[in-house]
């Protein structure tokens, strides 16, 4: 699936006429085989001993652009680093409080929030987003044990 919606998201480009150098083809290949929601660094660390003249700079560019063609979306998360999602069909996001790894869930039900908050106040919606946080399996795991 993931390389099925890599070669759309390259195809989209084409047709945008955006070229498709071998960094940008990297960073979008890392993007749809991750499930993490990398940050820009992230993506860097990843690829720089494979393009070691690519910039952190170029990351941000190519992300920028990614986004702008609707092929990934930008996660914001209080003061931390943006995040960066290549599913970006309506789904939830629940984020480790400690270690701030991020888990995509979906949950069709929660779309109807949109029309119940227009009906309610008049608004014409746009969009909608939610969080859940908590602590992952691995983290609870850590947690010492009181006798």
């Amino acid at each position: 699936m993931a390389n099925e919606n890599l070669q759309k998201a390259v195809e989209s480009l084409k047709a945008a006429k955006v070229r498709m150098t071998p960094q940008r083809h990297a960073i979008l290949e890392f993007l749809f085989e991750t499930n993490t929601h990398p940050t820009a660094d992230e993506i860097y660390k990843a690829l720089e001993e494979k393009f070691p003249n690519m910039s952190v700079a170029t990351v941000y560019n190519n992300l920028r652009v990614f986004k702008g063609a609707g092929i990934v979306k930008e996660l914001t998360y209080g003061d931390s680093s943006s995040r960066f999602d290549s599913i970006t069909d309506n789904h939830y996001h629940i984020i480790c409080k400690d270690c701030g790894k991020i888990v995509d869930f979906h949950y069709p039900v929660l779309d109807e929030v949109e029309t119940l908050a227009e009906h309610v106040t008049n608004f014409k919606v746009d969009s909608h987003r939610m969080e859940i946080y908590g602590r992952c399996p691995a983290c609870t795991s850590k947690e010492p044990v009181h006798s």
